[in-house]
């Protein structure tokens, strides 16, 4: 795999086969030639890896998500967007919170809000609100 393009289903196996900082730099290489401005391109570039990691390996939340969200109108790459904004959230709500106080299984609740996620819903900004 040569090249990465976030409106286009990159190939499970070959997505997997490279390492995850050839994927990362696939994305970043991606974003870069588009001149699109972000205020942190490695971490935007490792949560599209995580994003297309879970889809690569077959991760149904994630799968359910892309579906929903691309049947809804937006595109794959703000599909990619709108389940990293899940995945970002449950990372950032996870290092503010101790071992001991998450409650229940944490695979569920990444479950549940990925279950919840709109397209309108993450327009309007509450796409990732794993709480």
């Amino acid at each position: 795999m040569r090249r990465y393009d976030p409106d286009t289903t990159p190939n499970a196996e070959d997505w997997l086969a490279l390492d995850e900082m050839e994927r990362a730099h696939l994305v970043k290489t991606y974003h870069q030639a588009q001149r699109e401005r972000l205020p942190n391109l490695p971490l935007h570039a490792m949560f599209h890896t995580v994003v297309e990691n879970q889809l690569a390996e077959g991760y149904a939340p994630a799968m359910r998500a892309m579906a929903r969200l691309m049947a809804e109108g937006l595109s794959r790459h703000d599909a990619v967007h709108a389940i990293g904004s899940v995945v970002a959230s449950f990372i950032y709500h996870a290092s503010k919170t101790d071992a001991a106080g998450l409650d229940g299984d944490p695979n569920a609740r990444i479950e549940a809000d990925l279950d919840r996620l709109t397209a309108a819903n993450w327009r309007q900004g509450g796409g990732g609100d794993a709480t």
